[in-house]
Formats: C-alpha cells, structure tokens, sequence
C-alpha cells in the first residue's frame, strides 16, 4: 500500500488525482460558526444553524457541512479546491484534518454564518447534482481564538476544503 506522497508521485501511469479548479474566499464567523451548503435551500431537510454541534470541528448534514471555528466573530480565510480524484492532505502543520461527505443537489454551494446567514457568491463543485468527498483542515485556531477575545480578526484561521467526486 502506497502512502499519499508516493501515489501522488507515481509516474508509472497510476491514477494521480489533478486539481480542477481553486477558489479563494472570506468567510464570515459569528457564535464560533460556520458552514458550506447547497446553493438551492429547499433541498437541504434542516437549515444551518438547526442542529449545529459546537465543539465538533466538521459535521457533514443532509445538503451542508457545519465548522466549528475556534474564534468566535471574526473573518476566516476558506481556499476550496475541486479534484477529479481523491489529493493528497495539502503540505504544511495543520491544527485540524477532517473528513466528510456531501451531496450537492445544486452543484453549488454557499457559505452561511450563524447569524448572519447566507454570504454573497457561490462555490462551484460542478454542472449539476452529484455526491462529494471532501477533506478540510484548518491552521491559525489558537491566534484565533487568542485574537478574537480582544476584537474582529480576519484571515488568521484558515481552512482549505478539498472535494472529489465520491462515486
């Protein structure tokens, strides 16, 4: 069995999964939560935040994905990134690593705050419907968490989600 750096490595023809596309954008945070759900509403059964679990860094829902943020208001920094295949756990020192699973109705997804609900923009999986793997680690919990006793912080918890088609 191979360990992810080395399948990612294989030049003997084996599946290396390649990143289709990246995008870059603020989250809002308030009540040390988050989440990312599917673009159409009326197919997600409970709404974000209904039966957030505070204390869980990932909680996969039917149609959304709830994040436990260590900073209670403030502005993350989320990079997702669609794969044709499962990547490897992106380099660098990580606080968390979590996995989940999604299906996406919409093919798009849109990220909510607790209170503040829905932020503009979408989150682009792909052209319609489809079921999801996604990995999500996170770095900056404890200057987040320090930062946000004192006042709003921005960027210094950032997440990088990873998602794959899940056939």
């Amino acid at each position: 069995m191979m360990d992810a750096q080395s399948h990612q490595n294989d030049d003997k023809g084996g599946d290396v999964a390649s990143l289709i596309r990246r995008q870059e954008c603020p989250v809002n945070v308030d009540h040390n939560g988050w989440a990312l759900q599917d673009f159409d509403d009326t197919q997600v059964p409970v709404l974000f935040p209904e039966g957030f679990d505070g204390g869980t860094f990932l909680t996969g829902h039917p149609g959304r994905l709830d994040f436990y943020s260590a900073g209670h208001t403030h502005t993350a920094s989320l990079t997702v990134e669609i794969w044709d295949g499962e990547p490897a756990v992106p380099a660098g020192e990580w606080d968390e690593v979590a996995l989940a699973g999604i299906v996406c109705s919409s093919g798009k997804l849109r990220a909510r705050g607790m209170a503040a609900g829905p932020m503009p923009g979408a989150i682009e999986l792909s052209d319609g419907p489809g079921v999801w793997a996604v990995r999500v680690v996170c770095t900056g919990r404890e200057a987040v968490f320090a930062q946000t006793q004192q006042g709003v912080v921005h960027g210094a918890e950032r997440y990088v989600a990873q998602f794959w088609p899940n056939a």
